[in-house]
């Protein structure tokens, strides 16, 4: 399966080899810039040029949630391994961590002097990476 972005707003899930579209998500009102798969394979988090991240459901065929509270683009997602958690990295110089369940954000984390550019959390554990245009890493403990 292939995930791509396109110029007008959706992304598009490919089937491999034969090239069949599985699902096409819209809902972003802005260039696409990151997605990841839920760690069951059973839903995508996307990021976007809107400021927003959204979770897309496999079996609803669409957007279930659109997390907001990024002031400029968000560059990058990604799920924790739990999959209760999601983060996000933007171009506010900030990244955030979302609580699905409560569908709200659970931590920003301040410090980067420019844009965080991607964020990764370390598999099974409370680790997360970003790396940001002020020429650094950063490791921060999500607990």
């Amino acid at each position: 399966i292939v995930v791509t972005g396109s110029d007008d707003h959706r992304w598009k899930m490919w089937a491999l080899p034969d090239g069949n579209i599985i699902m096409t998500g819209e809902g972003h009102t802005d260039w696409l810039s990151g997605c990841c798969f839920y760690p069951s394979g059973t839903q995508l988090v996307t990021s976007s040029g809107d400021t927003t991240v959204r979770i897309w459901d496999f079996s609803k065929h669409g957007c279930i949630l659109t997390l907001e509270g990024h002031a400029h683009t968000v560059w990058d997602c990604s799920w924790h391994s739990c999959g209760d958690f999601v983060a996000s990295a933007s171009t506010d110089n900030t990244s955030k961590i979302w609580d699905v369940n409560s569908e709200r954000c659970k931590y920003t984390m301040c410090g980067h002097k420019d844009s965080v550019n991607s964020i990764e959390f370390l598999p099974f554990s409370n680790t997360v990476l970003t790396s940001s245009a002020d020429k650094t890493l950063s490791l921060w403990d999500a607990r």
